[in-house]
């Protein structure tokens, strides 16, 4: 996985007035400050403009933040709780996903003064923790969760652990008891930096309020720099009530935390050499080339080399999937063209990749003739799973950008690869093994809707999904054409991820549409993120893949249990039992909530709902129970016995 630039760390200078506006304000010192008085009070007649007030955080960030010639910047002496919200000022945070408690409430005072930080309250710390992963992934920024000490926090460990796996760039800011209450088993008192320290990238417990800046400085660093992740900081109760001295921008110490991002030039050279020797290769591409930007970069490659390309189900996106040359989505739910190429293919030229299970099937299967080049940011990622035979540490964005200059290079002096029978052989089984599905007679088909709300929704669309089959149906059936218009749960699988995660990436690009396609089961985890969208105005639109029952779970049952279908059944559709009713679920929220279940009826579904733009809409989609995801490696099996649908695996000479 690959880096992504992260927020600057020194804001924007203010004008030389912040340093006379110090002056003026009132003197914080205990956290409490004279400030004007509520309209209507006995001293309401004072001018606004005259009389005195406490600064808000956003005003001391910009006062400390200027610097004048031959003029040292004041001392401002604030708390810590000032102190925490001006720092996220001046990293340049602009919204917290967050829910107040008594631990992490001190923070909550100053919030209400920034001028810089819009906080929403969500319903669930999950949900303020996904949100920010939505946020992420959609921007490119680093995205920001709050809670209070032992619950509250420990309800942001599945969105950790999510965004650890897939390399989301969050911090998480969580409360803790005070500093002589850690270790008595104090109430709401958890130790989340132990609990969270093998699913973030780094954590921090603060106790003292002058270590506040640097923390959050360093983890914003940490976040968006190198193999992206997730970084906590702990901040202790009375930290935040104590007073302190804020300057920005502090000393990183950061001494073991040297991520590198230039690839050596040897591996490079190296790198092309195989690409030109080959006669096979496959461009295995994950999602490092999304986090790093690289996918402009990438289309240069491709379209340089004529190599095939495949991208997995984190990487959506980084090539248009319109280019004839991107055979689509591999592993266990990927095309037929995807996974074989990568049986048959003699070099993987694997870019921000990391050989998951679910993409190589059975490992020791896994393309048995192809030599490996492997670039990652992450040096732990390469040769954990499958041997490299050129290992390249780097940036994916610096290192394909290399690998153009060398091959552009090669090309110039007459030295090319040869190809072309490889791509027609791929073609070939692109054209015989299309992705499709069987409608059924009397019941909407799920694939349908999916296909049908990409293509009237648009590539400029995001589409978030939940986790089973409609997320994997979502990942065949919407063709993207561009990066970032993907968001989900890959590495851990998350259900309930959909609607909080739209709703950070409809915060963070307002302008785009925002499809949350959830499944029934999913939808139930987080749906109490709709009240936080439509109090906050965040017009997401749900699209819920109604099979009454644990879509995914229930294929299994179906082909693995002979039909037992132990604990499935949701009730939420079938049989005319919807417990609940989604559409009047929805209303209650203060959403626009219809329902679909005929395929004629589809697209007059959906774009009424694509004219509604002020609040959000919930549509229910009653699809057949049976519908399954094809085509289907089974677990733990090799790729060369992928099915196209129940008992038909496409007929190759294996010897090919």
């Amino acid at each position: 996985m690959q880096k992504v630039p992260h927020h600057g760390l020194f804001g924007s200078t203010a004008s030389n007035d912040a340093l006379v506006f110090l002056k003026a304000v009132t003197k914080v010192t205990d956290g409490n400050a004279s400030g004007p008085t509520p309209a209507g009070s006995a001293e309401g007649s004072t001018s606004a403009a005259t009389r005195p007030h406490a600064p808000s955080p956003a005003d001391l960030a910009a006062a400390t933040r200027s610097r004048v010639a031959a003029v040292s910047a004041p001392e401002v002496r604030v708390t810590g709780a000032q102190s925490l919200v001006m720092s996220l000022e001046a990293v340049g945070v602009d919204t917290v996903f967050g829910i107040p408690g008594g631990a992490i409430l001190p923070a909550y005072d100053p919030l209400l003064d920034s001028t810089k930080v819009r906080h929403i309250l969500v319903r669930h710390e999950q949900g303020a923790g996904h949100a920010a992963e939505g946020y992420a992934s959609s921007s490119g920024r680093v995205g920001v969760c709050m809670a209070t000490s032992g619950p509250g926090a420990t309800n942001l460990v599945t969105p950790l652990a999510d965004a650890f796996l897939d390399s989301v760039p969050i911090v998480a800011i969580t409360g803790q008891v005070t500093s002589k209450s850690i270790g008595t088993d104090a109430f709401q008192e958890a130790d989340i930096r132990g609990i969270t320290m093998p699913i973030t990238k780094h954590n921090y417990l603060i106790t003292d309020p002058a270590a506040i800046p640097r923390a959050i400085a360093e983890a914003f660093h940490i976040a968006g720099t190198g193999r992206p992740g997730p970084v906590l900081v702990d901040i202790s109760k009375d930290a935040l009530q104590a007073e302190t001295t804020f300057v920005w921008p502090p000393k990183l110490d950061l001494p073991g935390y040297r991520p590198v991002a230039r690839p050596h030039g040897k591996q490079i050279r190296e790198a092309a050499r195989l690409i030109l020797e080959s006669r096979r290769p496959v461009l295995y591409v994950g999602g490092g080339v999304i986090r790093s930007r690289a996918s402009d970069a990438l289309r240069v490659l491709v379209e340089l080399t004529q190599i095939p390309v495949v991208t997995t189900l984190m990487a959506r996106g980084a090539v248009p999937d319109s280019h004839p040359l991107n055979l689509g989505m591999p592993g266990m739910h990927g095309t037929v063209a995807a996974v074989t190429a990568l049986q048959k293919s003699d070099l993987l030229i694997t870019l921000g990749a990391r050989f998951d299970d679910r993409v190589t099937g059975q490992l020791s299967t896994f393309a048995p003739d192809a030599r490996v080049i492997h670039a990652d940011i992450d040096p732990a990622e390469i040769s954990k799973n499958r041997v490299a035979d050129v290992p390249i540490v780097g940036d994916c964005q610096d290192v394909i950008r290399d690998l153009i200059t060398v091959l552009r290079g090669e090309k110039e002096a007459g030295h090319l690869g040869d190809y072309e029978p490889w791509r027609r052989q791929v073609d070939q089984w692109k054209t015989t093994f299309p992705l499709g599905y069987t409608p059924h007679d009397g019941a909407l088909s799920p694939q349908y809707v999916i296909e049908r709300l990409g293509a009237i929704s648009g590539p400029e669309t995001v589409f978030v999904a939940g986790v089973g089959q409609h997320q994997m149906w979502a990942a065949q059936f919407v063709e993207y054409e561009r990066p970032n218009s993907w968001i989900t749960s890959g590495g851990l699988g998350t259900m309930g991820f959909a609607v909080p995660a739209a709703m950070g990436a409809k915060v963070a690009q307002p302008e785009r549409t925002v499809w949350a396609i959830d499944g029934d089961g999913c939808f139930q985890m987080t749906n109490q993120e709709l009240a936080t969208c439509v109090i906050n105005k965040i017009p997401i639109k749900v699209a819920i893949i109604n099979n009454s029952s644990l879509g995914m779970v229930r294929q299994w049952q179906t082909l693995f249990y002979n039909e037992r279908y132990s604990n499935t059944d949701l009730h939420t559709s079938h049989q005319e039992v919807r417990v609940p009713d989604f559409v009047k679920l929805a209303e209650a929220y203060g959403c626009v909530g219809m329902r679909c279940d005929t395929a004629a009826d589809v697209d007059a579904t959906i774009k009424a709902a694509m004219e509604i733009n002020d609040q959000p809409v919930v549509l229910d989609f009653v699809v057949h129970r049976d519908a399954m995801v094809w085509p289907m490696v089974p677990s733990g099996v090799s790729n060369d016995q992928i099915q196209t649908a129940r008992g038909l695996t496409p007929a190759w000479d294996r010897e090919d």
